[in-house]
């Protein structure tokens, strides 16, 4: 564990707690007054391990100013129980220290109430696990400074660090909580030093067996480890003094992988602790990032390194900011890994997004956090969360292989689509089936490490526009939505084409090769410009051949024809309407008609079948839905709990002609927010336009549309 949270964890009394926050931040006239504040709110209240429980919140204040010198921060830290457990209110405190520090304290004092009301009691035999990731998903949701979620981090890491004090039954309950709540948040917030320390502790409890065996094992070997960590460092250190490195001006760290994560690479490899690849790890700051290279090569160069392991996140940074270069290496028969970047990227590794306002004091800067909201919305499998370790929840990336040795770093659940788009563009594009490790496989399977994938391929791009939501990089998000949309814009064009020829067909075969026709994609959405530019036609062709023309362009005349939900405007005969078997469109879904004799036959825009007789220049007839259509959309929403917040949002819907089909709408007298669920119709089809929409009025958790999958 490292030194300052050990320290934390051996102080158990008034003084040396106050003396260690002196230590690690300035104690303003402001920090002075609230630490006396604090200690007679506090006064009469003791925590579970027996001592005065104002020690409680001037170590979680030194833990938060050990990552952040910001007053504001360490101050709410200090304050952070006041209002739930003293007789001081948050006004008291919006007084006397300002809204800042009340806003967060505030936010602390939400995260205990959603806390109580969401999370299954520790006396319950259930399970923890689905209660714990609905308290993520409302902690995440309702959090608007990202400062709150670092103090309460930091109040999370000390009740670990003294969770021996409680029941064993809560042990283990608040160790859950830890491992599906706070670890992840801490992950995403890129603090690390939190982040390994809560797992570490959390590991502890939940799996005390598989903790020891692990610790007998570093235990044993530490002195061999530390021998070997001495020659590798040496080693390294004479490599780069030899090639022009001032030893004088970077740092080389050496460090054991900690327990928990040790613990999931044996479970996802299925292998013994001495066979983890990266249990051995040495870290070099240099000053540059140019340095970070230079050194990569000289190591390189000297140590066999294991190519398939070698990761730049200063090229291409992780989501929470994390950049240095991961390498691995042979030296010695042993096998290390070797960290290097500069000691900017350190401090945001180390501290993450409280390294915003390490050398800022006061600062208020609020970084964008709209990557950290994908917390609130994680598709975990809560049965398979612990009972199946294998699945690390921080989502490592895996490597795999083409049949000619090529590596591919894709991230963890990719499938084998991912990886045709890795490889190239156009091999995605036109992909028709897979094969990994030799065996033929679907290509929206998932790959594994060590895969060794082959794409083959065909002349022709495949739309693949349902399966933007299976695949996993956003690579392959991105060119099958532009693949679709480009495929979506063809059948446009073509299929105005095709609608104005059926309509001339009668004078002329193919009128469109004859007289241009302007943005003929608009033709099959929009009924107006169809009937300008057949009437533009006409008038071309009157003016070129005279009375006879006009006489034949009578019988041309468009007619409107209902049939049940289904418009059909055209100049012939249709005296029915019906759906071919191979695609079959739902109601509201982008359709295309083709003519058949006296009848219109309806496919779903995007069918294959369709699309080839599109290109083959069929006989096409416009057609719509009747203007009664009603889109489909099922949404969760954020509302204040509040009276008639529910009824405003209701009202609002209305003006634009929103027919509410259900509502599930929960009530808590406790709960300072409730989610509801509402399932509506509306005659918008831009399902963007309608979350926007909602969203001026309400804080929108979900929402889709209950469309054809080929539009998703």
């Amino acid at each position: 564990m490292d030194p300052f949270i050990n320290k934390i964890q051996s102080i158990n009394n008034l003084n040396d707690a106050i003396e260690l926050l002196e230590n690690e931040a300035t104690i303003t006239a402001k920090l002075k007054e609230i630490i006396d504040f604090i200690i007679n709110a506090h006064e009469g209240q003791f925590r579970k391990s027996g001592e005065p429980y104002c020690i409680h919140p001037i170590l979680v204040a030194s833990v938060a100013s050990h990552f952040s010198n910001e007053e504001d921060l360490i101050a709410t830290a200090l304050l952070h129980d006041v209002v739930e457990d003293t007789q001081y209110s948050l006004d008291y405190i919006k007084k006397r220290w300002g809204d800042d520090i009340a806003h967060m304290v505030d936010g602390l004092t939400k995260i205990d109430e959603i806390r109580e009301h969401e999370l299954i009691p520790s006396s319950s035999h259930n399970k923890l696990l689905s209660s714990a990731m609905t308290f993520r998903k409302m902690l995440i949701a309702s959090i608007d400074d990202v400062r709150v979620l670092v103090v309460k981090l930091c109040d999370r890491l000390h009740n670990m660090l003294t969770l021996g004090a409680l029941p064993a039954n809560k042990q283990l309950r608040i160790a859950e909580e830890t491992l599906v709540v706070y670890v992840p948040i801490a992950h995403r917030l890129g603090i690390s030093t939190i982040k390994n320390t809560l797992e570490d502790l959390a590991f502890f409890y939940i799996f005390p067996e598989e903790y020891k065996k692990i610790d007998d094992f570093i235990k044993e070997h530490q002195h061999a480890i530390q021998l070997t960590f001495n020659k590798f460092i040496s080693s390294t250190k004479n490599l780069l003094e030899k090639n022009g490195f001032d030893l004088n001006k970077i740092q080389i760290f050496s460090r054991i992988k900690h327990y928990y994560s040790i613990y999931l690479k044996m479970q996802r490899k299925g292998v013994s602790i001495d066979e983890v690849l990266d249990l051995l790890a040495i870290r070099i700051l240099v000053n540059e990032d140019i340095d970070c290279y230079k050194v990569l090569g000289f190591l390189h160069l000297e140590y066999k390194p294991l190519i398939s392991r070698f990761k730049d996140y200063i090229a291409t940074p992780k989501e929470n900011g994390y950049q240095t270069i991961h390498t691995t290496v042979f030296y010695n028969s042993k096998i290390y890994e070797v960290q290097i970047r500069t000691q900017e990227m350190h401090n945001v590794a180390e501290y993450g997004i409280a390294a915003h306002w390490m050398y800022k004091s006061g600062a208020k800067q609020q970084p964008n956090l709209n990557w950290l909201k994908s917390l609130e919305y994680s598709n975990d499998n809560v049965e398979e969360f612990y009972a199946d370790t294998k699945e690390d929840l921080y989502s490592e990336e895996i490597v795999v292989y083409s049949p000619h040795g090529d590596t591919f770093n894709l991230p963890r659940g990719a499938t084998a689509y991912d990886f045709a788009y890795a490889v190239h563009t156009e091999v995605g594009n036109n992909a028709i089936e897979c094969f990994i490790n030799k065996v033929k496989r679907p290509l929206l399977s998932e790959l594994h490490s060590s895969d060794i994938v082959s794409i083959k391929t065909v002349d022709y791009q495949i739309p693949r526009c349902s399966w933007n939501d299976m695949v996993k990089t956003n690579r392959a998000k991105k060119q099958i939505k532009l693949l679709c949309s480009q495929r979506q814009r063809e059948i446009d064009e073509l299929s105005g084409r095709n609608i104005i020829n059926t309509v001339f067909s009668k004078y002329i075969n193919d009128i469109t090769s004859i007289i241009k026709v302007v943005s003929l994609h608009k033709i099959p959405h929009i009924i107006d410009y169809f009937k300008h530019v057949k009437h533009q036609i006409e008038k071309k062709i009157i003016k070129e051949q005279g009375f006879v023309a006009r006489f034949k362009m009578y019988a041309s005349k468009i007619k409107k024809n209902k049939f049940d939900n289904i418009l059909i405007y055209s100049n012939f005969g249709i005296n029915s309407v019906s759906f071919d078997h191979c695609c079959h469109p739902k109601f509201a879904d982008e359709i295309v008609a083709f003519k058949d004799g006296n009848k219109a036959l309806i496919h779903h825009k995007m069918c294959d079948k369709a699309y080839k007789k599109i290109i083959n220049n069929d006989d096409m007839i416009f057609c719509k839905w009747t203007k009664d259509t009603l889109y489909h959309y099922k949404m969760v929403v954020s509302l204040p709990n509040t009276k008639g917040e529910l009824a405003r949002l209701l009202g609002y819907m209305s003006q634009y002609e929103g027919y509410i089909l259900s509502v599930d709408y929960g009530r808590e007298k406790h709960s300072y927010r409730q989610y509801c669920d509402i399932e509506f119709e509306m005659n918008i089809s831009n399902i963007d336009e309608v979350k926007r929409m909602i969203e001026k009025k309400a804080k929108v958790i979900e929402f889709f549309s209950k469309k054809d999958a080929y539009n998703k």
